[in-house]
């Protein structure tokens, strides 16, 4: 895909397969606290276009920050990284 400026990557795991064109991607980072220096899990959502509906529950997947494409998507698939088993 042509860049536009700078794009955020992210790597995450597909939770959710159930709508057409549109996967629910679950992204895991742990960050340690400042003020209790204890590392943290947390996760977040994505609602991310997927056009040819290639993307299953629990693959691994990269996704790119795009235009508004919905009122929830903002993100779309770039390549299945690997295949659940």
């Amino acid at each position: 895909m042509a860049e536009r400026g700078k794009r955020k990557f992210r790597t995450g795991i597909v939770v959710s397969d159930k709508s057409n064109k549109t996967r629910q991607v679950s992204i895991e980072r742990t960050y340690r606290h400042s003020l209790y220096d204890r590392v943290l899990k947390t996760k977040s959502k994505f609602a991310v276009h997927d056009e040819k509906n290639e993307s299953k529950l629990g693959d691994k997947v990269k996704i790119m920050e795009s235009r508004p494409l919905s009122k929830t998507k903002r993100w779309v698939l770039v390549e299945i990284i690997a295949k659940a088993v």
